[in-house]
């Protein structure tokens, strides 16, 4: 009988036979049961399979109306989560992911869910499932695929429980039960097998700071207490002045740092794995977007002569191969800096939205209050 629990996948391992129970949650199994996929007789199929009946995708999503929290799973335990792939209609930004760990009423993921899967500029008029500002991100935990597919790999280990819900944060409608609401499509793939006593929960959260105030840094993660390592990080970062806006420093207090941290970074672009502005030239088109498994600038959005009258960037970096570890405490802060006259740095006062990821020891921490639908809307 093999001792291996189906944890920590990779082609290494892919070979090796484990008891662990695979499951799959969708809007054809509800519950992940055995033997229970693609009985319903209603759905938002049920008038395309009028012809066919049960068994011919009666119910390959869900309508979400404005106001509205879907859950999406809610599984005992133990066991993980190793993928899940959505497909949201209408404002990603409107949307919110949280997912809760082993009864805890505190969620341990809050986020925009377009922001969760690196998709931070979703348009505001819901065309974003149709392709507006798609851009394709391969990368190891996260992918967006054409034409609105998030995906997504970080493994999610739970003991007892893991409940996940999508709210609809769109105003109501007292006339119009249908104005706001959203279609989901999605499928939660898990496993049911034991947990290791080192494994620890996977966390998200996002603050934005728009604009960020003068010679304030943005702090991405405050007030984390517990054991556990910081692994990811995803910025939707809008310029506000002319310029180049990546002179800023990311800082890394932990297990006691008051002033100054132990780790600091030499600039926005290096911390992303890139240099020198990300910039080949304005003859080779000046900004140049890359994707790669553990860090990428993959989506410049550029001004289009009209509305559009900023540039805006998607960033991301995955510590999967350099975790950064803390025993008590973590506090994570960057700095947003340009240039100007004179060879003198300049403090901005940019959009700033921030995604990150870690996994840590529970209980989770309180997180700060997510801001009405002013503070989550692009403008």
């Amino acid at each position: 009988m093999s001792t291996f629990n189906g944890l920590g996948m990779n082609l290494g391992n892919l070979s090796r036979l484990s008891a662990a129970k695979t499951r799959s949650l969708s809007p054809e199994n509800f519950s992940g049961e055995k033997g229970k996929a693609g009985m319903a007789a209603e759905g938002t199929g049920q008038h395309c399979a009028r012809d066919l009946g049960v068994g011919w995708k009666v119910s390959p999503s869900v309508r979400i109306r404005a106001g509205e929290i879907f859950t999406a799973a809610d599984i005992q335990g133990p066991g993980a989560i190793q993928h899940i792939w959505m497909t949201p209609t209408g404002n990603w930004r409107y949307t919110v992911l949280r997912v809760y760990w082993d009864d805890q009423e505190q969620p341990s993921v809050e986020v925009p869910l377009g922001d969760f899967f690196c998709c931070g500029w979703g348009t505001e008029d819901g065309r974003n499932h149709k392709g507006a500002n798609f851009r394709q991100l391969s990368s190891l935990p996260v992918c967006v695929n054409p034409g609105s597919a998030f995906n997504c790999y970080w493994e999610m280990p739970f003991r007892k429980r893991c409940r996940i819900t999508v709210e609809n944060l769109q105003p109501r409608d007292a006339s119009n039960a249908e104005a706001g609401a959203m279609t989901l499509y999605y499928q939660i793939d898990y496993t049911l097998t034991e947990v290791p006593a080192d494994c620890a929960y996977f966390h998200a959260q996002w603050r934005r700071a728009n604009p960020l105030p003068y010679k304030e840094v943005h702090t991405l993660l405050d007030g984390v207490k517990g054991r556990g390592h910081y692994v990811g990080t995803y910025m939707a970062w809008g310029v506000n002045n002319n310029g180049w806006w990546g002179e800023g420093e990311i800082k890394f207090f932990m297990d006691g740092d008051r002033e100054f941290p132990t780790i600091c970074g030499t600039g926005t672009e290096d911390y992303f794995c890139g240099s020198y502005n990300f910039d080949v030239g304005k003859e080779n088109g000046g900004y140049r977007e890359f994707c790669s498994p553990y860090a990428g600038l993959f989506q410049v959005l550029r001004p289009d002569g009209l509305y559009q009258s900023q540039t805006r960037f998607s960033l991301y970096r995955w510590h999967i191969m350099d975790p950064v570890r803390f025993e008590q405490d973590l506090k994570v802060t960057i700095q947003a800096l340009g240039w100007r006259s004179g060879g003198r740095y300049l403090p901005l006062q940019d959009d700033i939205a921030s995604t990150v990821f870690w996994y840590q020891t529970l209980p989770t921490a309180p997180f700060p209050a997510l801001p009405g639908r002013d503070g989550l809307e692009v403008i």
